[in-house]
C-alpha cells in the first residue's frame, strides 16, 4: 500500500512524543537540571526524547575521558613541587610536536636542574592521544577532563606551566581508580626495595662478607744444579 511507510514513521514519532511527555509528567523537575536526572536519562531504560540543556546541564564524563594534558605537583612543606624532571620524553613521543620544555638552571653554577623552567602545550595542535601521559616515567603529566577551553584569542590556547600545574589531589578526584592503582604499585615497589636492603635473619649489621680461604703455602722448588761447562772437560 502506497504511503504506509510515511504513516508508520509518523506513528513512531508520535510514540516518542507520548513517551517523552509521560516521563516528564511522571518524574517532574527531578528529570532535568541535576546530575541524577541526566544520568537517569542516559540509561537504556529511559523512554522518549530529551535534550541536554547546555550549559545548565552537562553530560557526566567517564573516568577514562581525556582532553588536554596537565602537570601534576605534590605539596611539600607548603610548596608546589612539580613531578616533572624536564627529561623531554613527552615532547619526543608527541605526534603533533605541541610540547615545548625549557630546563631550569642553577643561577650560581649554571648547571641544569631536574625541573622545568617553562613547560608549554599548544592545545590547538594537541591530538588528545595521551602518549605524553603514557610514556612519562614519573607520573608527572596526566590527561584532564576539562573540555570547556574555547576562546577567541589564539595566544590563550598556548598553556604555560602556571596554568598546567594542578595538585595530585585533583588527579585523584577525576581518576580515583587509576590513582589507587598507581599508589598500590608505588607501595609494592617501595616494599621490595626495602626488603632488598634489609639484613638477612641471623646476621647483625647487614650482610657479612664470607671469609677468604687460607692461602696455601707455596712449596719451595729444589735448587737448580748447574750443569758442568763442556769446555772444562
Amino acid at each position: 500500500m502506497k504511503g504506509f511507510g510515511i504513516v508508520k514513521g509518523l506513528g513512531v514519532t508520535l510514540k516518542h512524543i507520548y513517551d517523552t511527555y509521560a516521563e516528564d509528567f511522571k518524574a517532574g523537575r527531578k528529570r532535568y537540571y541535576n546530575e541524577d536526572g541526566v544520568r537517569q536519562r542516559m540509561t537504556h531504560d529511559t523512554k522518549g526524547i530529551f535534550t541536554v540543556n547546555y550549559p545548565e546541564e552537562r553530560l557526566p564524563v567517564a573516568e577514562n575521558f581525556r582532553y588536554v594534558p596537565f602537570l601534576v605537583y605534590d605539596e611539600v612543606d607548603g610548596e608546589k613541587v612539580p613531578r616533572c624532571t624536564a627529561c623531554g620524553i613527552c615532547s619526543k613521543v608527541c605526534p603533533s610536536q605541541c610540547i615545548w620544555i625549557t630546563r631550569a638552571e642553577d643561577p650560581e653554577t649554571g648547571k641544569p636542574l631536574k625541573t622545568p623552567e617553562n613547560f608549554a602545550i599548544d592545545i590547538d595542535l594537541c591530538l588528545n592521544c595521551g602518549y605524553c601521559a603514557e610514556y612519562c616515567p614519573f607520573d608527572a603529566i596526566k590527561m584532564d577532563h576539562d573540555y570547556e577551553l574555547a576562546s577567541y584569542d589564539r595566544i590563550v590556547n598556548v598553556h604555560h606551566k602556571d596554568r598546567l600545574l594542578k595538585p595530585a589531589s585533583y588527579y585523584a578526584e577525576i581518576r580515583p581508580t587509576y590513582y589507587a592503582l598507581e599508589q598500590q604499585a608505588k607501595a609494592e615497589a617501595a616494599a621490595k626495595k626495602a626488603a632488598r636492603r634489609a639484613p638477612k635473619e641471623g646476621q647483625e649489621g647487614g650482610r657479612e662478607r664470607p671469609a677468604r680461604p687460607e692461602r696455601r703455602e707455596r712449596k719451595q722448588r729444589p735448587e737448580r744444579r748447574e750443569r758442568p761447562d763442556k769446555t772444562e772437560e
